[in-house]
């Protein structure tokens, strides 16, 4: 950069923020577009990540730590609190994540950018009425492994019942039902109690849960997705959000 950043610009005229930056970076177009698209940017002590937004007599600065480097994808883990009636929409996806639901306990080290929010796919979404663990990805790989129906990650559920399950149902569950002549692959069903059970699988649908349940006479009332591949709820409270670390993999 070829002024000093701790240097803000005064100006009365209105212009794009990226013109401001420009002038006082001494850099290229593309170049202040970088800096304010990472987060570097502040207008009035506020960051501001919109190239596009104008300024007037604002004072602009550039963090003295600022570096032009890629921005790279994110992936978020969601702990969804409330059932909704269908699946979220990207709108949906953007208040959900909105950076005061961010957890307190994030560890991975990644600072918050407005544009973390936005182009996220839903990888495994939840069944319409199901609650917990949601993934919100940018990065292309993470999207294909958890689409990957050759080699799918395991998930696991939380499934309230009304009704009796006896031990034949409960077997059933586990391997050998058939819905619409289709025989569904085996899962992982165990009695967390009597009122509760806990799915486990790869090949299955979610979104199948509820007439697996419908099938053995019983009625499933709630669904919780705790864990998707390795990463799980763990200690992400309801309705928070955290950025998956580096280091962690699915």
């Amino acid at each position: 950069m070829g002024a000093n950043p701790l240097h803000g610009i005064l100006m009365t005229e209105p212009v794009r923020l990226s013109k401001r930056v420009v002038a006082l970076a001494q850099c290229s177009r593309r170049e202040a577009e970088q800096y304010i698209e990472g987060g570097w940017v502040r207008v009035d002590g506020e960051v501001e990540e919109r190239p596009q937004f104008m300024v007037a007599e604002q004072h602009v600065s550039i963090d003295p730590q600022a570096r032009l480097s890629p921005i790279a994808p994110v992936s978020i883990l969601l702990n969804l609190a409330e059932a909704r009636p269908a699946e979220l929409g990207q709108a949906d996806i953007e208040a959900l994540l909105a950076p005061e639901n961010r957890w307190e306990g994030d560890f991975s080290g990644v600072r918050p950018l407005r544009r973390h929010r936005q182009q996220l796919g839903m990888p495994q979404p939840l069944p319409p009425g199901g609650t917990g663990l949601v993934v919100c990805s940018q990065d292309a790989r993470i999207l294909r492994m958890l689409n990957d129906q050759q080699q799918p990650v395991e998930q696991e559920f939380l499934v309230d019942i009304r009704g009796q399950l006896d031990d034949k149902g409960l077997a059933l569950l586990n391997h050998g039902l058939r819905i619409n002549h289709y025989a569904l692959p085996p899962a992982k069903v165990s009695r967390q109690s009597e009122q509760r059970l806990r799915f486990a699988f790869k090949r299955l649908q979610a979104d199948r849960i509820g007439m697996m349940c419908q099938a053995v006479g019983v009625q499933a009332t709630s669904l919780k997705r705790l864990r998707i591949g390795r990463q799980s709820l763990s200690k992400l409270p309801p309705g928070r959000w955290r950025y998956l670390a580096p280091f962690e993999r699915f």
